[in-house]
């Protein structure tokens, strides 16, 4: 519906001689104010030369003829805004569609059809996407950073998919370096020759960790054995090293698996560091990077950003030159129009200088490249330690979760999904790069703002629909339209805006907005045995197939009973 209205401004701007003019067609703030509205008449007023409010009444004129039966009402409101109320025959029309499409509901068109109004994006549709998020090192457990990463990039990976495009999805983690000589060198201190467990590693490097910052001799082991791994010709540590990356990687994907994530390439920096090396040592020599005290740095004063060290003075790769290793391994693997990076938006700064870098040497990747930051999870308990003694990992994380939820679930797939959903609701909540409180009890709430408060409107509605399978009720329909379905017509704008603006809280609130009409539907509306059954069960329809295909793309479960 947007993008009819949107075409029929654009056709009353052209013959009014403003063409090419930006404008918005978006959903009012205030219910009263109708289903759409347009800033149009006062984006094109200054081209022309005339009164905003006189131009939004000879827009809103045009509107009316141009859409004829699909709206009721069209108002010109405040200082040029043309408010467009739609007629009750075509929300209806749109929810009976919804609930026809049912899981296709929302999605782009494509060759083979899909939503016919769904406001679109041609930023996605048909092209190769590839996503990096999680980023999860080997040797250390996962921590809550890289939680808040795996879920924002599911969720925003299935939202470009649903947009059209072809979406890979890849991961990058630390297999070499510093961080890796710590954890080896506390197993062998532990006489670990082959771990078994992701908990067993982590506490070795937390131990090689303290050792390297409190104890000289240690830091030159561990500086030795980083060399070492760098070489590759010790056959005992190499193979300890495996082991250990094994292991590592294994817990990584069990829970990936919990949070409903998979990557199509799983990329790791001993896959990136010799293309770094050389592509730096390239550079070096066309000038983008020069020599600082043995070490080959990028100077980023020039281009607003920092200075950085790209190849240390022992000859080995920083994290930036293996990002601009990846970036060319990446493009090998799987050649993209758009490559999207997600990290915690600690390394904001340090991905400006990666970029600034790549553009001197591979330009055409560096603008295809696209950095999107995440924010810090924090818990309003004050808790942020685990039995580690310096983060709090992922998987102690959940767990507390579950536990939680288990206590009104008993159910253990129930307590799982409700917790899953509760932890990714107040993650995805946040814009992208603003930080996160997490309550516990807050989160696992049925009344508010939460995943659970979601997922168990949707199973009110699988109950109606359910019961009322063989229902005998009328056919009757409503004099107007119900709020809910003036909600639910908007849901192809809002997952097309999110996928756009790379930002899955436009979901979040739009949905928790549709619960809360939904329980108030709910609470007025009598829907089995009422004259208007049959029109009232294809609204709970339509509401569930919105539901659920939003939870969906948030990731979050859907399930069948709570």
């Amino acid at each position: 519906m947007e993008e009819r209205i949107r075409k029929a401004v654009e056709e009353a701007l052209t013959k009014a001689g403003a063409s090419g003019v930006a404008f918005t067609v978006e959903r009012p703030g205030e219910v009263a104010h109708g289903d759409y509205a347009t800033n149009a008449a006062m984006a094109a007023a200054k081209m022309l030369g005339r009164n905003p409010r006189e131009l939004a009444d000879s827009l809103a004129e045009h509107l009316t003829e141009t859409l004829g039966a699909v709206v009721s009402h069209v108002a010109v409101a405040g200082p040029g805004f043309v408010n467009i109320t739609l007629a009750r025959e075509a929300v209806a029309l749109a929810v009976a569609e919804a609930d026809a499409q049912g899981s296709e509901w929302g999605k782009a068109k494509t060759a083979e059809g899909g939503s016919p109004d769904a406001s679109q994006s041609e930023a996605f549709r048909g092209k190769r996407i590839i996503i990096e998020y999680s980023n999860p090192n080997a040797f250390k457990e996962m921590h809550i950073g890289h939680l808040v990463g795996t879920v924002v990039g599911e969720a925003v990976s299935r939202l470009i998919e649903n947009a059209g495009a072809v979406v890979k999805r890849d991961t990058f983690g630390g297999d070499i370096g510093p961080n890796v000589a710590k954890a080896l060198w506390g197993l062998q201190k532990k006489g670990i020759s082959e771990p078994t467990t992701a908990g067993e590693i982590g506490a070795a490097y937390t131990e090689g960790s303290n050792a390297y910052e409190s104890d000289p001799s240690a830091k030159a082991e561990i500086d030795a054995l980083n060399q070492a791994i760098y070489a590759g010709t010790d056959a005992e540590l190499m193979g300890l090293w495996r082991k250990g990356r094994d292991v590592s990687v294994e817990e990584f994907r069990r829970i990936w698996g919990l949070l409903g994530t998979h990557f199509d390439f799983e990329f790791f920096d001993s896959d990136t560091t010799e293309a770094g090396l050389r592509i730096v040592r390239d550079g070096l020599k066309k000038g983008v990077f020069e020599m600082s005290d043995g070490a080959v740095i990028y100077n980023g004063e020039a281009k607003g950003v920092h200075t950085m060290v790209f190849i240390t003075s022992h000859d080995t790769p920083t994290y930036e030159a293996k990002d601009i290793g990846l970036a060319f391994l990446k493009e090998e693997r799987w050649p993209s129009d758009r490559s999207i990076v997600i990290t915690g938006n600690e390394q904001t700064g340090r991905f400006k200088t990666v970029l600034a870098a790549l553009a001197d040497v591979a330009p055409l990747l560096s603008k295809k490249t696209v950095h999107l930051a995440t924010g810090f999870l924090k818990l309003s308990s004050g808790k942020m330690s685990s039995r580690e003694g310096n983060v709090i990992t992922t998987a102690d994380f959940i767990t507390s979760v579950i536990e939680r939820a288990s206590e009104k679930n008993a159910d253990a797939l129930i307590a799982e999904q409700v917790a899953i959903g509760a932890i990714k609701f107040m993650i995805l909540r946040q814009a992208p790069g603003s930080d996160i409180m997490f309550d516990e009890e807050k989160s696992l709430s049925l009344e508010g703002d939460s995943g659970p408060y979601l997922q168990y409107a949707l199973v009110r509605a699988k109950k109606i629909l359910a019961y009322g399978a063989n229902g005998e009720g009328g056919s009757e329909e409503p004099a107007e339209a119900y709020p809910i379905e003036r909600l639910i017509l908007h849901y192809p704008e809002v997952v097309a805006r999110a996928a756009r603006e790379l930002a899955p809280n436009l979901l979040v609130n739009y949905l928790t907005e549709l619960a809360g009409e939904w329980n108030s539907f709910y609470a007025k509306e009598q829907v089995l045995g009422s004259p208007e059954e049959a029109y009232k069960q294809r609204v709970a329809r339509a509401f569930a197939d919105t539901m659920i295909n939003g939870l969906t793309l948030l990731g979050i479960p859907t399930p069948e009973r709570m």
